[in-house]
């Protein structure tokens, strides 16, 4: 009886399995069948959001074609019986396109309509990507909703700063052939971000460069002589053994300033302009202003047959606010660049010392 039991309970569990998967495969049949008509339900509703964008965006062009009009006008190239007749056809031409984008949208809402078991059909307009999860899907919009037209001038622009060169410091009765620092050895580093603005409405003859800008200068200090802080006191003392190096790395933040001068080519792109500074002269003077964010001293040297590198952080006295004169000459993006810092390195010293830098500027567009 067991047995017999046991084989009826077999069977039963075999016949259920069966039914469930054949039921399971029925279900994904479903599921095939109506993911389509849900995924095209979603790009008709986009396909309608379309057309109530599409009277705006010809709008907006219409009123910048206007206005290209009105500027030519006003610079004698064109009568006003010649503006009225580019604006009445300009106001044709929209006209048309509106009607034509919204009759082409139109058809293929009908064609999705109407074919509701296609999965793909291409579409211009619609560069949306929808996703079904469950009973329900949702839409992820890969496309920008609406096409802003290009800004007919732009005044201000902005760009990448990059420059290098040689550094040192130069005190009272000094010059950079008898400091004590390495003329080679020391150099400097500049990277920040910059906005340009033009001066003039119909002329970039004149522009401000601003921004801000990070500057490590670092020097190489001569003759086995390190930096030593006493107190409020900063002082090169004769170090013990002999040094491989002996540097200073004084790291600012701060924001640089400068008038540019220099010519440009206007560039007339029928619905912009631009002013084109490639391959032009440019001659730029301002200054600078900021902070010191960190100080750091280097130490190299052999010890018992063994090199040892020693690197100390504290302020050593040195200025916390800096302030400058820079200036540069270049042509395209590439200058050669001078600057000056008006502070002192090093606060409360006997003799006062002002860092000084010469190497390239990159103004990367």
């Amino acid at each position: 009886m067991n047995t017999i039991t046991k084989c009826v309970v077999l069977l039963t569990l075999c016949l259920f399995v069966s039914f469930a998967s054949a039921q399971e495969q029925q279900n994904d049949s479903i599921v095939t069948k109506t993911m389509p008509y849900r995924e095209n339900g979603l790009k008709i509703d986009r396909l309608e959001e379309t057309k109530k964008s599409i009277t705006e965006e010809e709008r907006a062009y219409l009123k910048q074609e206007v206005e290209l009009i009105n500027q030519r006008l006003d610079r004698g190239e064109i009568t006003s019986t010649e503006a009225e007749t580019l604006k009445k056809e300009a106001a044709l031409k929209h006209a048309a396109n509106i009607e034509d984008r919204i009759a082409i949208i139109d058809a293929k809402i009908s064609l999705l309509k109407r074919n509701p078991d296609i999965e793909h059909i291409s579409d211009d307009e619609d560069n949306s990507m929808s996703i079904t999860i469950g009973s329900k899907g949702f839409l992820i919009d890969m496309a920008n909703k609406k096409r802003e037209p290009p800004k007919y001038d732009i005044r201000t622009t902005n760009k990448l700063l990059f420059s290098l060169g040689f550094n040192n410091a130069i005190g009272d009765g000094q010059n950079l052939g008898n400091t004590p620092y390495e003329l080679g050895g020391s150099g400097f580093v500049e990277l920040g971000w910059i906005w340009e603005t033009r001066l003039a409405k119909n002329s970039n003859f004149a522009r401000i460069n601003y921004g801000f800008a990070f500057q490590w200068n670092k020097l190489n200090v001569k003759d086995d002589l390190y930096f030593v802080q006493n107190g409020n006191e900063t002082t090169l003392e004769e170090f013990p053994v002999d040094l491989r190096k002996s540097q200073i790395r004084v790291t600012n933040l701060v924001v640089p300033v400068h008038f540019e001068f220099g010519p440009s080519k206007l560039k007339d792109y029928g619905n912009r302009v631009r002013y084109l500074t490639y391959n032009k002269f440019k001659v730029g003077i301002g200054g600078y202003a900021g902070v010191r964010l960190a100080t750091q001293t280097k130490l190299r040297y052999k010890d018992e047959g063994d090199i040892v590198k020693n690197k100390t952080r504290r302020n050593y006295n040195a200025s916390n606010f800096v302030y400058g004169l820079s200036a540069y000459v270049g042509f395209d993006q590439v200058s050669l660049y001078a600057k000056y810092d008006l502070n002192p390195l090093f606060r409360n010293q006997l003799v006062d010392q002002h860092n000084v830098s010469l190497g390239l500027r990159f103004d990367l567009h």
